[in-house]
């Protein structure tokens, strides 16, 4: 930061001193020409100032939540088997993007593969293909370049409300009819908490038989302790802090899905790629943090309790908001 006051100073010198000598010249386009530089100047110093310090607020936060509760993190993470599955490398660029399902991850991913593909970069709003499994996981290097690249790359990832993103994966999984998860999921939940002992095997009998999994279906479900009895949570409503472990691996960006479209820009500055990337559309955040409080009226005040304490370390680690209108009736 030191270093980028000086720099700051000595070019407000130099800027300073070239419009004072054009002013002395008579010059009056020159002189115009000098003002709109020092402002220029002026404005990409402070866009800079910004996106050091909300990195450094996000960063230190992660931190101190981290050194409070170390033990428990470090026994998460290494129970978990696969802990960098999410973890993807851009060996071109030095870059390792952790993704979140939920979390804008099919436009971050997008981002990725066009740096994976070279200049001349693709607009990445033009990509039509699935991404999903387009991009080198950290998993497949060996130890050796896994830490290597742990080390040097530029390692970020994106985040979001936790609850949002609750409501978000039940929204795409379970209320717009995905055959898959109906299968490996649906079943269950109807099973134990929809009140259907027999639920049919297939998605169409379900809904012909107008079979629904309720929302709180799907709390229970993530409350209930014999879920993760046999495996982990589904990424899609996993805890982010257990998909990315950032008490273990030391992020240099953290974006969030909040200010989407300003956090990818400032990515895209860090990595000084802005002049060369587009950033693409997002869609519009049908599960808005209004909408939250609509959706667990269905869900009573102790379950609610009850999913807060389940994901409140992604609330603390990443500087969400505790929901205290989803705490009292």
């Amino acid at each position: 930061m030191a270093q980028q006051v000086t720099l700051f100073i000595f070019c407000h010198f130099v800027l300073s001193y070239f419009y004072q000598f054009l002013c002395t010249i008579g010059l009056k386009r020159g002189k115009h020409l000098s003002k709109t530089l020092l402002l220029h100047f002026a404005l990409f110093f402070y866009t800079e100032k910004r996106i050091f310090q909300v990195q450094e607020e996000r960063k230190q936060r992660i931190k101190e939540v981290c050194d409070g509760d170390k033990i428990n993190f470090y026994k998460q993470y290494i129970m978990d088997d696969k802990p960098y599955h999410h973890l993807l490398v851009d060996d071109m660029h030095g870059l390792i993007y952790c993704y979140v399902p939920k979390v804008a991850c099919t436009n971050l991913k997008r981002i990725m593969l066009v740096l994976k593909n070279g200049e001349p970069y693709e607009d990445p709003a033009n990509i039509s293909i699935n991404v999903h499994n387009k991009l080198p996981r950290l998993t497949t290097f060996s130890k050796n370049e896994i830490q290597a690249k742990l080390k040097h790359y530029t390692k970020f990832l994106f985040v979001r409300d936790p609850f949002v993103r609750l409501i978000s994966a039940y929204r795409d999984k379970f209320e717009r009819l995905d055959e898959h998860f109906y299968t490996l999921y649906g079943r269950i939940i109807l099973h134990l908490f929809g009140n259907s002992p027999f639920p049919p095997k297939h998605l169409n009998d379900a809904i012909r038989l107008g079979l629904n999994i309720s929302f709180h279906n799907f709390i229970k479900y993530l409350l209930d302790s014999r879920t993760e009895k046999k495996q982990p949570f589904e990424p899609h409503w996993r805890q982010m802090y257990r998909l990315c472990h950032p008490c273990q691996i030391e992020y240099d960006f953290i974006g969030h899905q909040e200010t989407l479209q300003e956090d990818v820009q400032c990515l895209l500055q860090v990595l000084k790629l802005q002049d060369d990337l587009k950033v693409p559309p997002s869609y519009d955040n049908v599960t808005s943090l209004d909408s939250v409080q609509s959706w667990f009226r269905t869900v009573p005040l102790k379950d609610r309790r009850k999913l807060y304490k389940l994901y409140e370390k992604d609330f603390m680690l990443f500087g969400y908001r505790k929901p205290d209108e989803l705490s009292t009736d």
